[in-house]
């Protein structure tokens, strides 16, 4: 048996843990000695994909503003170092410009890394994996592990000559090629400043994504002046570098509001999500992004499905399929599960170009089924050029977009020592109490990929719950939307009752 136990810094596709002391309760776990481990882990595992010995191996390292970023990147290189692998160091960079690392002609890497924690707090950090094929899996990070915790394996990489660790200016490659697609999209070039005259407003929250609005909006003639917290400092002291963060949210809509601005645009951390607020300073979040990153490729591809995750209203399924002409997929939250359900559809024959999470996690079928926040936001910042033209909003293009009256997320810790049974034991007894017509007014909704979705349609209350696991956590987390005010009340008196025979399951705040 290994003396390595890594298996808890999985967090299904990614690796995540804790990377710095300082907060009460939580003892470092990613340290330098993991980090080295599983750069090997990496190293062996990208051999064995690719059938290459290390040395002819290019791999492609980065990271986000995080406090412990350099040193956990820098024990990465060095574990990779003595084996003779090319190095390519970018520095601070996006999780989606690592990918295209693999990509871009200048670089042509076999793997890449991008040492970030998302949205985490500032002593966590984690590891994303890619190859040529795109984000590494939740299988192949467990084989990954596995290596990194077996001497055996780690020792069967043979040394080689090291090579000079080479540093390449990534964000300016990518950004480059966003102001390519931009120029392109609006039909003029570059030097035509062909977002002259827009007042664009960026909030990177101190993550990465300060550099959409320095290397690309303003040198094609945007106006950036309004924008807000653009420099990286990984103590984040403004607000959670997080679209789904409400006083995130409320600072970029307020300073859209503020300063007239024509479009706004939020990243996460590491620039894999993105969400919009529009000219009025509303914001384009949750169920708003996947419309209007539907409605951005509805004339180009008729009819594709669009594959969302479980908690989208009943509302967007109406625009997606009856405004827009598309077809809608409800699948599972995981930005990887929907990439991979779309990606899943069109080996089987059927079109998906797009699979977004609400969280803003969106992949282009054209983009590589990349979840990248800055290629979601150049999408629309083409589309709101147009619109500026034209002497219309961006709001236009979802303006038949309706929204539920009321929601709300209630997560109830599951106390049991083996949760998943427990979960799963509580969503099978509500699915047959459903079925069998015991819930007044109430619906099994067929088919269905995670967790009990219940349609509930009376005078009193109609709108929907959905009943599930967390992915990771003994949480089970409960969504309700209602179409009238009063509704989320009436849903939640009638399931209080179906709960509260499981003392394992804490139901206090419902």
């Amino acid at each position: 048996m290994s003396k390595y136990d890594y298996s808890k810094l999985q967090n299904g596709s990614d690796i995540r843990g804790i990377a710095l002391e300082g907060v009460p309760g939580e003892a470092v776990n990613l340290n330098s000695e993991a980090a080295g481990r599983l750069a090997r882990g990496f190293l062996f595992w990208l051999m064995q994909k690719t059938g290459k010995e290390a040395p002819d191996l290019t791999i492609s390292i980065g990271q986000d503003p995080r406090l412990s970023g350099d040193k956990i990147a820098a024990n990465f290189m060095q574990a990779l170092h003595p084996y003779g692998c090319q190095i390519l160091s970018a520095g601070l960079a996006s999780t989606p410009a690592m990918f295209m690392s693999t990509i871009f002609s200048e670089y042509t890497a076999d793997g890449a890394v991008m040492v970030t924690a998302s949205h985490l707090p500032w002593n966590r950090n984690g590891l994303k994996f890619f190859d040529r094929d795109g984000g590494l899996n939740k299988g192949d990070i467990t084989d990954i592990i596995t290596f990194a915790e077996s001497d055996s394996i780690l020792n069967s990489i043979r040394p080689a000559a090291p090579r000079e660790i080479k540093t390449i200016d990534l964000l300016n490659t990518y950004s480059a090629h966003l102001r390519r697609l931009i120029a392109d999209g609006i039909g003029c070039s570059e030097t035509d400043s062909p977002l002259s005259g827009m007042k664009i407003t960026v909030d990177a929250g101190n993550g990465a994504g300060g550099f959409y609005a320095s290397k690309v909006l303003q040198p094609l003639g945007a106006d950036i002046s309004s924008s807000q917290f653009l420099e990286p400092d990984g103590h984040f002291p403004n607000h959670a570098p997080n679209p789904e963060d409400k006083n995130a949210m409320e600072a970029i809509c307020t300073q859209v509001k503020t300063c007239g601005a024509d479009l706004g645009l939020i990243f996460d951390t590491d620039v894999d999500r993105s969400s919009a607020v529009d000219e009025k300073g509303c914001e384009i979040s949750r169920n708003g992004i996947v419309a209007m990153a539907a409605a951005l490729i509805a004339d180009k591809y008729p009819g594709t499905t669009v594959v969302t995750d479980s908690i989208t209203s009943n509302q967007l399924t109406v625009f997606l399929e009856d405004t827009l002409g598309l077809s809608h997929l409800r699948f599972k939250r995981g930005y990887k599960n929907v990439i991979n359900k779309s990606i899943e559809l069109c080996r089987s024959g059927i079109d998906s170009q797009l699979a977004i999470e609400t969280s803003g996690h969106a992949a282009y079928k054209e983009n590589y089924f990349l979840d990248d926040g800055a290629y979601l936001a150049t999408k629309i910042v083409i589309k709101a050029a147009q619109l500026f033209r034209e002497g219309r909003g961006i709001s236009s293009l979802i303006a038949d977009l309706e929204t539920p009256a009321e929601s709300i997320e209630i997560r109830f810790p599951i106390l049991a020592d083996d949760f998943v049974a427990y979960g799963d034991r509580i969503l099978k007894d509500l699915e047959i109490l459903t079925d069998s017509g015991q819930i007044k007014g109430a619906s099994l909704v067929k088919p269905n990929y995670e967790g009990v979705r219940i349609n509930f349609n009376q005078p009193s209350c109609k709108g929907w719950l959905l009943l599930r696991k967390s992915l990771h956590d003994p949480i089970m987390p409960l969504n309700i939307e209602s179409d009238i005010p009063g509704g989320v009340h009436e849903i939640r008196r009638a399931l209080k009752p179906l709960l509260a025979g499981y003392d394992k399951l804490d139901i206090s705040k419902l």
